[in-house]
């Protein structure tokens, strides 16, 4: 009985880094699954809102289409109809549709 008792004493312990390494790798996982195409998805965001020029038509992040007017460092004039228009915040538009894309109730 007392050699049973010495040899489990005499184990070790293991490293303490072993018992880090579920927490790294559940790390690792949250940054490829979920960061990393979030910053890519903002990358090509930033990058269409870079590219508006007068004469795209665009969708806000609110369901709002129109057709840019003019454009500033910071906000876009659209017109939603013929004689009105609002003046958006230029990270509020959600996407550019293309130029061949059917408009709504045409």
């Amino acid at each position: 009985m007392l050699d049973i008792l010495a040899a489990a004493a005499s184990a070790e312990a293991p490293p303490a880094w072993l018992q880090f390494l579920p927490f790294l790798f559940m790390g690792l996982i949250f940054w490829f699954m979920i960061l990393r195409p979030q910053m890519k998805r903002q990358r090509d965001h930033q990058t269409k809102i870079g590219g508006l020029k007068k004469g795209d038509q665009v969708v806000t992040a609110g369901g709002l289409i129109g057709k840019v007017t003019r454009v500033d460092d910071h906000y876009v004039d659209l017109e939603l109809a013929p004689g009105v228009k609002v003046k958006a915040v230029k990270q509020t538009i959600g996407d550019i549709v293309p130029p061949g894309g059917a408009a709504a109730n045409d």
